[in-house]
């Protein structure tokens, strides 16, 4: 895994910056602080930049020599609402708010590789463009972005982002093409039906009774409605109901997810959705009131992409990426232009660096961004440009 003895030469501006923006976690379009340091760090390397994009976010770019493509880097800005349990520090100055997924490291990553190209602009032969991106938590900085106009403004060709993940090993990128991270929504269901005794069921109509078989029709949605071949998640994730042990609930709140690497496997489970509560409210003479949310796409890297990824980066380490799950709003890039989201591992239990993201307890070891940093530049490279 050859690391450049330039960037590795760096590796005190990727401890810097890292642990500066750790310290300052901010919500989704509330990076006001993390906005300024960005800004005031591309002022300092003398690069172009828009900023309040999105309200806080910023694009910069970089010109390359005869440059006949574009490529664009993303990083997330924003952090979590955790309460830090690091005793490091650089601990988090924000109580109830964390970079406990990384995004710091994504800055970072972004911030030193936009001072390597300055060092060595003489090489670059494609044009960069850097994406700071608010909200990527929530409730989603990318879509805005792209409605404000950046990519026919800065004429992008590929959009490349990487994600910090402690499932694999440090220095580890992980990628694969097609889908690899799922569309997500969420639901909100309130069941509103007829209160009264314990003791006399027949003068009522209880709610919990007819959530619970809800709950139970709603498992029948992926076994029996949805392609076998197409994976998909309903999760209730949270129910509640009633005042006493005694009355019969008149209410039931039920909410939850819903996850597939399909559009059409997803649309299907809100309509299967649907067709239930409505079936439900005939057969109980309740009332169902269902709130169904379609939040981020699914991730679908582009093949070119990946096997461009692939083969600019055969001196790494570089492994399959499974499908998950989890969600990513890196999707509305992808839709918008070919490119490809890798993962970066960060693993490493000699540091007890083993903690997940979105734990309190997150942490990395700063060298791993060498690795992500490493990659672009490899990328750049197999494009044209010459750096060593």
């Amino acid at each position: 895994m050859a690391i450049f003895k330039a960037l590795q030469e760096m590796e005190s501006q990727v401890v810097h910056h890292r642990r500066s923006l750790h310290q300052i976690p901010e919500p989704g379009f509330e990076e006001y602080a993390t906005s300024e340091y960005i800004c005031k760090t591309l002022d300092e390397l003398n690069i172009t930049y828009e900023k309040n994009i999105g309200k806080t976010g910023i694009v910069a770019c970089i010109k390359g020599q005869g440059s006949q493509k574009t490529l664009a880097f993303r990083a997330d800005m924003d952090a979590l609402s955790l309460d830090e349990q690091n005793d490091i520090d650089f601990k988090s100055k924000r109580p109830g708010f964390m970079h406990g997924c990384g995004h710091d490291g994504h800055m970072t990553m972004l911030l030193v590789f936009a001072e390597y190209l300055m060092n060595n602009l003489q090489d670059l032969k494609v044009d960069v463009v850097l994406i700071f991106q608010p909200a990527e938590e929530g409730p989603g900085g990318a879509e805005v972005m792209l409605e404000a106009g950046i990519v026919d403004r800065y004429n992008i060709d590929e959009f490349y982002g990487i994600h910090l993940h402690p499932e694999f090993d440090q220095g580890t990128l992980a990628i694969s093409a097609g889908p690899v991270m799922a569309m997500t929504g969420e639901f909100d269901i309130d069941v509103l039906s007829a209160s009264g005794h314990g003791a006399m069921p027949h003068t009522a109509n209880d709610a919990t009774q007819i959530g619970c078989q809800m709950i139970s029709q709603f498992q029948t949605i992926i076994s029996r409605n949805t392609n076998p071949t197409q994976a998909g998640v309903l999760t209730v994730g949270k129910l509640y109901a009633g005042e006493r042990r005694n009355i019969i609930a008149d209410h039931m709140r039920l909410e939850g997810t819903i996850r597939a690497f399909d559009e059409t496997t997803f649309y299907l489970i809100q309509k299967r959705m649907a067709d239930i509560c409505k079936g439900l409210e005939t057969s109980f003479s309740c009332e169902i009131r269902l709130d169904q949310r379609t939040m981020y796409p699914p991730v679908i890297n582009h093949k070119s992409s990946v096997d461009l990824f692939k083969a600019a980066n055969q001196t790494m380490t570089v492994v399959d990426f499974p499908p998950q799950m989890i969600s990513e709003d890196f999707s509305y890039f992808l839709k918008a232009r070919p490119g490809a989201f890798v993962f970066l591992g960060t693993r490493n239990p000699d540091m007890d660096f083993v903690y997940p993201l979105h734990n309190s307890k997150f942490n990395f070891d700063e060298g791993a961004l060498l690795f992500g940093i490493q990659s672009y530049i490899n990328l750049l490279n197999h494009l044209g440009s010459d750096f060593k």
